[in-house]
């Protein structure tokens, strides 16, 4: 069973899962949290209708913080309900799902309960929904360094390989000579690499990174000395170490990426940069993760130098900007170079779309972001965007349609939510639609009043009254 977005449940189920999320946003909790229940019981695959579930449930909860008591009785699984849901986890899965999710309502920290969400997930392969159940397991036992396994595992499954190796470094930092850690975060990093390290595309087909590195060791002790080493003293340790073996190794690509990277550390740019073309150089380097390493380098390059400009100079200003200008110029440039070499890349139309849109060529912005709306993890980020170039050209009514747009699609009341729904405001309010953009400032308020200026913007509404 693979979990399911918002657009492959039935239509009965979708209607009832936005019914819940606009009980949830008027904070009438119960109601929202039976919607969600109502849902699950027919789609518990439904990831989205599950984290909603969580929230509603903490939310009514207080939040979620906890005390001792509460944690005690949180991980004491004598409930009657517990018992049942693990008496229906062998047969039914879903089933002990639906149970838990009962105990959570009443008590969202329960860990009894998550312990049984996280191994039905397993069992019905939900890999996300049991990574929800990990995070509160997580802060209910943080010193757990088994469970700290397990969750940093879970995550990695889902594909945020950095995240995973995280929740095990800060658990490290306590326990620096746990060789069980050591080894857990050594064997997660080497997954990383192998999983993210984008090698697999340097030659354009299978196998081929195995064939670079040879060993998968040495490829998890290369990412977890660059992931844990933090010094500079460490740093130069590691760049003296590689550089002595390179000669011997001269096609060990990993180690040549390594060195580009611990140079970009140290500041070295120039001799970062001469690693990353020894690998374009290579033949192997038809990889868009390397084309992008060496467009943050220069980026960095740049960062570097607009920070070391004197600020007591008089013409710290001109200077910082000319700086800036070459920078956007380049990003431009390197931008179009990879949509040039990607042209269905649609997460390289979207940046290239952001930085038309700092540079305020809008029409060039809005056919990007046209194009890469058409990508299901930047369309949201695509059609604000869409919606500001619209209105920075005055076309108001398409902005706001746009805004709306997103803003339905949004069905978590995020950050990202709050900043399309002030944006939005902000047209209404041009516009002259005083009442009307009150109504959209007056949303986010409720929730959340030192939200930017929305606060300012109320009370100015009401005195104007």
């Amino acid at each position: 069973m693979a979990e399911k977005k918002l657009s492959e449940v039935p239509r009965d189920a979708r209607a009832l899962f936005t019914k819940g999320a606009e009980a949830a946003q008027r904070e009438n909790l119960d109601y929202a949290i039976a919607l969600f229940n109502q849902v699950l019981a027919t789609e518990p695959a439904f990831y989205d209708c599950r984290k909603a579930l969580r929230d509603a449930q903490f939310k009514k909860a207080g939040g979620g913080s906890t005390g001792f008591f509460k944690k005690m009785m949180s991980g004491a699984g004598s409930s009657p309900q517990i018992a049942k849901a693990k008496m229906a986890m062998g047969k039914n899965p879903a089933e002990a799902m639906a149970i838990a999710e009962q105990v959570l309502n009443a008590d969202p920290n329960s860990s009894a309960a998550h312990r049984i969400i996280v191994e039905a997930a397993k069992a019905l392969e939900l890999p996300r929904t049991a990574v929800l159940s990990y995070e509160t397991l997580s802060k209910n036992s943080p010193k757990d360094k088994k469970l700290a396994v397990e969750y940093a595992t879970a995550v990695s499954d889902i594909g945020e390989n950095a995240r995973g190796e995280n929740i095990l470094i800060e658990l490290l930092r306590e326990n620096p000579n746990d060789g069980d850690l050591n080894q857990s975060l050594k064997n997660l990093s080497a997954r990383k690499t192998l999983d993210e390290g984008g090698y697999g595309a340097l030659a354009g087909g299978e196998g081929s990174y195995r064939d670079i590195l040879k060993d998968k060791d040495e490829a998890a002790a290369l990412e977890q000395e660059k992931r844990v080493v933090k010094t500079e003293d460490n740093t130069a340790r590691l760049i003296a170490e590689y550089e002595t073996r390179l000669p011997n190794e001269p096609d060990n690509l990993k180690l040549v990426r390594s060195l580009a990277e611990l140079y970009t550390q140290k500041k070295q740019f120039d001799r970062a940069l001469e690693f990353y073309d020894r690998i374009r150089n290579s033949g192997m380097g038809n990889d868009p993760s390397l084309d992008t390493a060496i467009a943050n380098t220069i980026v960095r390059r740049f960062d570097h130098r607009i920070a070391e400009v004197n600020p007591f100079d008089v013409d710290h200003a001109e200077r910082v900007a000319a700086l800036q200008a070459e920078k956007l110029e380049f990003q431009l440039a390197e931008c179009r170079k990879r949509v040039e070499k990607y042209p269905t890349d649609l997460a390289i139309r979207f940046e290239m779309g952001v930085l038309y849109f700092q540079a305020e060529k809008i029409s060039e912005a809005i056919a990007e972001f046209q194009k890469a709306q058409n990508n299901p993890h930047k369309r949201i980020a695509a059609t604000s965007y869409l919606a500001q170039c619209f209105a920075k050209r005055k076309m108001f009514d398409s902005a706001v349609r746009k805004f709306q747009d997103a803003i339905k699609e949004k069905i978590v009341f995020d950050e990202e939510k709050k900043d399309l729904i002030y944006h939005l405001g902000c047209v209404l309010e041009t516009m002259g639609k005083k009442a009307e953009a009150h109504e959209q400032f007056l949303l986010i308020y409720e929730t959340d009043a030192s939200y930017k200026d929305v606060a300012a913007k109320v009370d100015a509404f009401y005195a104007g009254q």
